[in-house]
């Protein structure tokens, strides 16, 4: 698979002539999800959400089908009968030719006084995996974990901690939006020293091969 990095916690996977995105939020880009044959949001969060991309990506394509948990799929199912899924731990389906395996239940707690919404993740053909907004594990061994590097719910530690459980190959980062440039060396340094594993980061737009 090529992987194409987009902005925050969106990516794009290319395989045999078909693609998935996962994530096209908020903070990414307008066309993130146009092109896409599936597309696969983890939870409700702007970040993560946007109605407007998700229907800029089913309406470019009209063959492109959308899977997620029941708070995103109710925002937009209407629109597009027949092309939104509802999935939740446990699941497994196949779409435009990846393997999806759907894992984790809810996402990580922010403030105890904010009550915690669903999030899932997603392993794509056994070798790929985005948690979303959780630490959730992947229940196998996985080549390349998509690492949410920061985030209000996290602290690097943890972050670390993550990659050493998971065990990948490799670490790419997503949900870095809001790490500015001065941090990042500190991150690169400790999450790659530190979590047992390939470090990678990629610019908006960057690809390589997963």
């Amino acid at each position: 698979m090529k992987l194409t990095k987009k902005r925050h916690a969106c990516i794009r996977l290319e395989k045999d002539g078909r693609t998935l995105v996962i994530d096209p939020g908020t903070f990414s880009e307008e066309d993130a999800a146009v092109g896409a044959d599936v597309i696969l949001v983890t939870h409700e969060h702007l970040d993560h959400f946007n109605a407007d991309r998700l229907r800029a990506g089913l309406e470019a394509n009209p063959g492109a089908e959308l899977w997620t948990l029941r708070a995103v799929a109710d925002e937009v199912s209407a629109a597009f009968p027949g092309r939104v899924h509802t999935v939740g731990d446990g699941d497994t389906f196949t779409a435009g030719g990846f393997d999806v395996q759907v894992h984790g239940e809810l996402h990580a707690v922010i403030h105890p006084d904010i009550p915690r919404i669903t999030n899932v993740g997603y392993l794509i053909d056994g070798s790929l995996f985005h948690p979303g907004d959780a630490l959730t594990l992947p229940g196998a061994a996985v080549d390349t974990l998509l690492l949410p590097v920061q985030a209000p719910w996290s602290k690097i530690s943890e972050v670390i901690d993550y990659v050493r459980e998971v065990k990948p190959r490799r670490a790419i980062d997503v949900h870095d939006a809001l790490l500015t440039d001065l941090a990042r060396p500190i991150y690169d340094t400790q999450i790659g020293g530190l979590g047992g594993a390939d470090h990678l980061r990629l610019a908006p737009g960057d690809s390589t091969q997963a």
